[in-house]
C-alpha cells in the first residue's frame, strides 16, 4: 500500500454528510499522491520527467478510462459512491476533456476520497492497482 494512514476520526455518517465534491476533492489528492509514488518506484528519474508522466495520468481523460477499468470491480455501495460524484453538478469543465470524461473522472475520486476516509487502505490499493493495469 502506497498511502498508509490511521483511520480518520470520522463516523460512517459523518463521511456520508461530506459532498460529493468534497470527497472528490479529497479524493483528487489521494490518487494524485498514488500516481506520484507509483511512478517514483516504477520509473525513478528526474523530477521534470516524473511530473510529465504524472499529468499523463492524473487529468479528466485519464481518469475516465482508470474508471472504466475498475467499474466491473466495485461493489454496490461502492458503485453508488461513484455514481454520486459522477452525477454531482459542476461548474466548469478543463478544456481538454469532455464533460462526460470530467464527471466519470469526478466520480473516481469521489470513491477513492470515501474510500480513504473510511480507512479502507485495502480496497484503495485493489482500485488502484486495477486503474493503472496492474
Amino acid at each position: 500500500m502506497l498511502i498508509s494512514n490511521e483511520k480518520p476520526a470520522l463516523t460512517p455518517d459523518e463521511i456520508n454528510r461530506i459532498s460529493s465534491l468534497g470527497l472528490a476533492h479529497v479524493g483528487d489528492a489521494v490518487y494524485e499522491l498514488l500516481i506520484r509514488s507509483w511512478l517514483c518506484t516504477k520509473e525513478p528519474g528526474r523530477v521534470s520527467d516524473i511530473h510529465a508522466r504524472t499529468v499523463e495520468h492524473v487529468n479528466a481523460s485519464a481518469q475516465a478510462a482508470a474508471a472504466e477499468r475498475i467499474l466491473d470491480s466495485l461493489t454496490e455501495q461502492e458503485r453508488g459512491v461513484f455514481k454520486r460524484g459522477r452525477n454531482a453538478k459542476v461548474n466548469s469543465v478543463p478544456h481538454n476533456s469532455t464533460i462526460a470524461e470530467y464527471h466519470y473522472s469526478t466520480g473516481l475520486e469521489t470513491l477513492f476520497g470515501w474510500l480513504y476516509l473510511n480507512g479502507d487502505e485495502k480496497r484503495i490499493d485493489e482500485l488502484f492497482r486495477l486503474c493503472i493495469g496492474e
